[in-house]
């Protein structure tokens, strides 16, 4: 019944309360995006503080601009002062960003534009001067400038003085970084200094540089340093998550007096949790921890003594952390039962409170319990499972169960919540998520297990979850769907492939599945430090041995596949989803039907109106109910 599948989740979400995320302090002001659906994107509002919500002001509403809801906020950044902001707008999906100008007082827009900020390849920033009067932003090449084929690559930082024409736009730096180089800009709180973090493509290498008061930019870190992520601090200085002989990481101080990584000197200690994030406040050092997928979240003197752990919800998630002027401490957390809560610490307690910036879930979790248990891959690792399922079900081996997984990035697959897996939960559903290597949830060492040449393992890993999920007598092969997206869609693929008889559906959305072609389209470029090239040999062996596309054999039984893709995706093309389709169509010799589905206005998922996630989610939940036989209604 997908009529009454898109009723439930339209009544959902319009109950659903609003949800707060991408805070930013200036000038005593907070800032968020606030999503509040029925309203198709999130808007950008103000606030006095996270405990004020009548102080409230919307002050970029997409909504508005565009009425068919496919006009996003790609990102803002305040300026130092809170008095103006510059946004990255972006329409249909594309991530195609052009860089608008507001008043925050009035929220009239200021009318300097400048287009081709932000794109799906290399991402796209901006860090405002001391005055508030300019800001440093990435550029992509103008047509001319250099060839057709180039024009998302080499991104460089200019500099736009506010109220002048682009044209005369100053270039900072960037010429000399990589035809891959992702940069992200950071303004320190006094407009002093700016650094700019440049990754290597998307495989997690990083440079560093900074520009101080002369406006001169000098180079801090070389790949080799492994320093993965760079923070200007209140106190003239710059801490650094290195991963330099640690590859669960150490935090550095570097003084900005003497910007050489010589003079930088270790303040915490690698340990066994991996440090994902750095927050430095007014005297405090907050730092949050992975422990295998959840979050811990530690506080340190700008010393690197008197450590204190700040107590977050079990196996749960922090995804962001702002420090107040103040030294007061915001950050998000949610889990797998929890809904997203802004939770807020004072510089001198060590026991956070939830803020208003709360949201609350349409519907009950309380009947529903979280345990982690381990497979064992192939070659011995201990492969984390985070099992979703109503207290009480029966392990007789007939429940429908959803595997998802990722493996790659060293992106961790953290607990999420989201208030449609009620419709799985009600239909006797289990939901599992996989922490394979690939991912960054035991740091380094477990993301470089499954990149390049060791790609294999990642599926390996997956194979293993799935097959334990059956030995426990969670499910069966005929009951057993798996699911994941872009990097999990090739996952999807891999699986469909090399073990088609492990489970009966499949939902793979975004994904790659031609590892030979991937890196002739822009973002396939990007990926090759993740990947690998068919241009290296030993790389090329390694793609072609797991390329989904060429492991299709005809005259195999498939399990049944919902392939999604948008069709304005700049990150990974909508011809893999295409072609992987229509070749699994060709070989299949069972009754499953291999399905592609397409959204005409959406790309790789950011900016998608809620309208079309709610035909999106409807979709799948109708395939994976009738597949597993769960078309009987909630138990």
């Amino acid at each position: 019944d997908r009529a009454g599948i898109e009723r439930q989740l339209t009544e959902w979400y319009g109950k659903a309360s609003p949800s707060y995320s991408a805070l930013a302090v200036a000038g005593g002001k907070l800032f968020a995006m606030k999503f509040q659906p029925p309203k198709q994107q999130p808007m950008l509002v103000t606030l006095t503080s996270a405990n004020d919500l009548k102080s409230e002001k919307v002050l970029i509403d997409p909504n508005q601009i565009d009425r068919k809801g496919r006009t996003a906020i790609d990102w803002y950044v305040p300026s130092l002062d809170g008095k103006k902001v510059a946004a990255s707008i972006s329409e249909g999906g594309s991530e195609d960003g052009t860089l608008h100008f507001y008043d925050v007082a009035t929220g009239k827009e200021l009318g300097d534009t400048i287009a081709h900020v932000q794109y799906p390849t290399a991402g796209g920033s901006a860090a405002w001067n001391g005055a508030g009067d300019g800001i440093y932003y990435t550029r992509f090449p103008r047509k001319g400038e250099r060839a057709e084929a180039d024009l998302n690559f080499y991104q460089q930082v200019y500099f736009h003085k506010l109220g002048t024409p682009e044209s005369e736009d100053t270039y900072a730096i960037g010429k000399e970084f990589p035809r891959i180089a992702e940069i992200e800009l950071e303004s320190s709180h006094d407009g002093r200094h700016v650094l700019a973090s440049v990754q290597n493509g998307d495989g997690g290498d990083y440079l560093h540089y900074l520009s101080g008061p002369d406006g001169n930019w000098k180079q801090i870190t070389q790949y080799r340093d492994q320093v993965k992520v760079a923070r200007l601090g209140r106190d003239d200085a710059l801490y650094l998550l290195s991963r330099a002989g640690a590859p669960r990481g150490k935090v550095l101080r570097l003084p900005l007096a003497t910007p050489e990584l010589a003079q930088a000197t270790e303040i915490v200690p690698a340990g066994e949790a991996v440090v994902q994030k750095l927050e430095p406040a007014a005297g405090a050092l907050y730092v949050v921890d992975l422990l295998g997928g959840p979050s811990q979240v530690r506080r340190f003197d700008l010393e690197g003594k008197n450590g204190a752990t700040i107590p977050v919800p079990p196996i749960s998630n922090v995804q962001e952390l702002v420090a107040q002027e103040d030294g007061t401490l915001l950050f998000r957390a949610m889990s797998y039962t929890e809904p997203v809560a802004w939770f807020a610490v004072a510089a001198d307690e060590t026991a956070p409170g939830k803020t208003a910036l709360v949201s609350t879930s349409p519907v009950s979790f309380s009947d529903i319990e979280v345990t982690r248990e381990f497979a064992t891959a192939t070659d011995g690792a201990r492969v984390p499972l985070n099992i979703v399922r109503r207290k009480g079900t029966k392990l007789d081996g007939n429940n429908p169960t959803l595997l998802y997984g990722y493996g790659g990035y060293g992106i961790s697959m953290s607990p999420t919540f989201d208030f449609t897996r009620r419709l799985w939960f009600d239909r006797g559903g289990i939901y599992v998520v996989a922490n394979i290597r690939g991912g960054g949830e035991f740091g380094e060492e477990w993301h470089k297990a499954g990149n390049l040449t060791n790609k294999q393992t990642v599926f390996d890993d997956f194979a293993a979850a799935a097959r334990y999920l059956a030995e426990k007598k969670y499910t069966n092969s005929q009951k057993l769907a798996l699911m994941g997206g872009s990097n999990g869609g090739l996952l999807m693929g891999a699986l469909i492939t090399q073990h088609p008889d492990l489970m009966r559906a499949v939902v793979a959305s975004v994904g790659i599945y031609d590892m030979l072609r991937v890196e002739l389209a822009p973002n396939g470029a990007f990926n090759v430090t993740e990947f690998g090239t068919v241009k290296d040999a030993e790389q090329f062996k390694a793609l072609y041995a797991y390329s989904p596309y060429h492991h299709v054999t005809d005259g195999t039984e498939y399990p049944a596949v919902l392939f999604m893709t948008g069709a304005n995706d700049g990150r990974v093309d909508p011809y893999h989803s295409r072609k992987m389709a229509a070749r699994l169509q060709a070989a299949n010799k069972s009754d499953n039907p291999i399905l592609l589905r397409t959204s005409s206005g959406a790309g790789h998922g950011i900016g998608t109106a809620l309208s079309e996630r709610i035909q999106q989610q409807a979709d799948i939940y109708s395939f994976l109910f009738a597949q597993l036989g769960m078309t009987a209604g909630p138990k």
